[in-house]
């Protein structure tokens, strides 16, 4: 039988993740493998550490290259990150990886597949709540604000995956304590510092975010009260419009748009029940009707706060 490993790959070309990376590196015992694709590369238990020159965005099927060389079945990947904002706000974030809001034949100016996502990492939820702990034990939390960012860019691959990144311009990339704490949000999320398989997840309920701007507050909001997020789609990938005079829906590209983020999240966890959850101040009336009428048809259930809390998620 052949070994499933997480896959963390390291991108030679952004600072940000560079020093992640060789925080991962200095705090763990990591041995090393055979380069792979002729790059560097480290395992602990279960866990592998790829050191990639250059982007990886457009690095589409990272998984299936690694599991060609190595024949080490990929079961997730985490892609250690910058973050960058035309805000300039200082963040640290977290996030699925995906491109539903493109669509045509063309491939996305930042990678992946349009219209369509990897499978969501079903550790964000807990990564979040553990990085929001860290920051204001590592006395950052003045420095950098904490969020969720909704699904965006690529690369393609097949497995569940993240990204956790530090922003969000050139002179935060390079913030050592920054590296740090989120290094050690891997650490710890992996159990790579205890000799300890790497945590299964296998929540009863998983939640897709529909509407809202690109920062998340309501998956964020979600996650505090102990929700499992998959994949959140800001307002920007879901295009509902109607003509002002008929009334009639102008593009249906929204529902396909829905429906693939429902099926990936399924993907990431296939025993889990999927529920999609609205933002509703970010949507008319007669938008969220078309939304619940379409999950409706498609038996993909629709869920308030209090539905989606139970005492096991």
């Amino acid at each position: 039988m052949r070994d499933r490993v997480v896959l963390i790959i390291v991108s030679g070309s952004d600072i940000a993740s560079v020093n992640q990376g060789n925080e991962l590196l200095k705090k763990c015992d990591w041995d090393t493998m055979n380069p792979v694709e002729g790059f560097k590369s480290w395992r602990l238990g279960s866990v592998r550490l790829w050191w990639r020159d250059g982007w990886i965005l457009n690095e589409d099927n990272l998984d299936y290259r690694w599991e060609k060389e190595t024949r080490e079945v990929v079961t997730e990947v985490i892609f250690p990150s910058r973050h960058v904002a035309s805000s300039g706000t200082p963040s640290l974030t977290i996030h699925p990886i995906g491109t539903f809001q493109y669509s045509g034949p063309n491939k996305p100016p930042f990678g992946g597949r349009p219209g369509d996502g990897p499978p969501p990492s079903l550790r964000m939820s807990s990564w979040m709540t553990d990085l929001k702990k860290k920051v204001e034990i590592n006395g950052i939390k003045e420095e950098f604000s904490v969020s969720f960012e909704t699904t965006h860019h690529g690369p393609w691959l097949n497995s569940p995956s993240l990204f956790i990144e530090i922003g969000s311009t050139e002179d935060k990339w390079g913030n050592s304590e920054a590296a740090s704490v989120l290094a050690d949000v891997i650490i710890d999320g992996l159990n790579l510092n205890n000799n300890s398989p790497v945590p299964s997840i296998a929540p009863k309920k998983v939640v897709f975010c529909l509407g809202g701007g690109h920062y998340a507050p309501q998956p964020m909001r979600l996650c505090d009260l102990g929700l499992t997020i998959g994949h959140m789609l800001a307002n920007y990938a879901l295009k509902i419009e109607r003509d002002p005079s008929s009334k009639k829906i102008i593009d249906r590209e929204w529902e396909n748009v829905i429906l693939s983020a429902y099926k990936s999240t399924q993907r990431a966890s296939p025993e889990s029940e999927i529920w999609a959850y609205i933002d509703k101040k970010s949507f008319k009336g007669w938008q969220r009707k078309e939304i619940r009428d379409f999950l409706s048809k498609n038996d993909i259930p629709l869920g308030r706060s209090a539905d989606l809390i139970t005492s096991e998620t």
